[in-house]
């Protein structure tokens, strides 16, 4: 069984080195690939200094989607049977790897979402207007795809080959999480939650803050509901 884990960067150098030592602390066999998603820090250098990861370094800045994206890209053409995100910025917490990966191995779910809100749970949770917007994200899906998803913009996930493949040729551009869910709920996917806690950020900055808060949640909210009218997507 092969398991690549996803790390989307972008100016993580101060969290890098940790974030990979930790993964491959709690599971040496998994492997890891750092998307650097054209860092203007040595974020890159670093994560390969490691010798413990796979590094692509995009020429242009693509997003969180587009960085992803490369990752299931490149998960296919290396023949991975599960791939996982985990952030760049150590807000994961990699003694949950085991937590999120179990409902696949086990043919339970087919993307598995760690969610700081299926349960009460300590930890970092949010600010109160992305908060309120997640709960947003949640009555629309339990709307349109007819499944309560608590943690639509979590980043920890987790997927089956299948949605790799799917994922590979359809994942959202911009700020994808919120998106994803819909596409891979309307496309017949399992999708499971498990309850995982986030640490706060505690180096480098956050692409998503203030005002930019707002123009985000404005920007997925319309995507999703543009998203909802589209036809299913035909699987291989």
């Amino acid at each position: 069984m092969k398991i690549l884990a996803i790390v989307p960067s972008f100016n993580e150098a101060e969290s890098i080195t940790h974030v990979i030592e930790a993964i491959k602390g709690e599971n040496p066999l998994i492997d890891i690939l750092v998307v650097n998603d054209c860092s203007n820090d040595e974020t890159g250098a670093l994560a390969d200094s490691t010798g413990q990861a796979s590094v692509v370094n995009l020429i242009g800045n693509l997003g969180i989607g587009g960085a992803v994206q490369t990752g299931f890209k490149y998960a296919v053409r290396k023949g991975y049977d599960i791939a996982f995100q985990f952030d760049g910025d150590g807000q994961h917490l990699a003694s949950e790897i085991k937590i999120l990966l179990d409902p696949i191995l086990h043919n339970e779910a087919d993307v598995v979402i760690g969610s700081r809100f299926c349960e009460k749970q300590n930890g970092f949770r949010s600010t109160p207007l992305r908060r309120r917007g997640i709960k947003v994200f949640e009555i629309l899906n339990s709307l349109l795809i007819k499944q309560r998803i608590t943690d639509n913009t979590s980043g920890f996930r987790a997927y089956c080959k299948k949605a790799i493949h799917f994922l590979a040729e359809n994942y959202p551009d911009d700020y994808p999480e919120p998106e994803a869910v819909l596409l891979l709920g309307k496309n017949g996917f399992r999708l499971k939650e498990v309850p995982v806690c986030m640490q706060e950020r505690k180096r480098g900055d956050s692409s998503i803050t203030g005002i930019k808060s707002g123009y985000y949640m404005i920007k997925v909210l319309l995507a999703v509901l543009v998203n909802a009218m589209r036809p299913r997507i035909a699987k291989d």
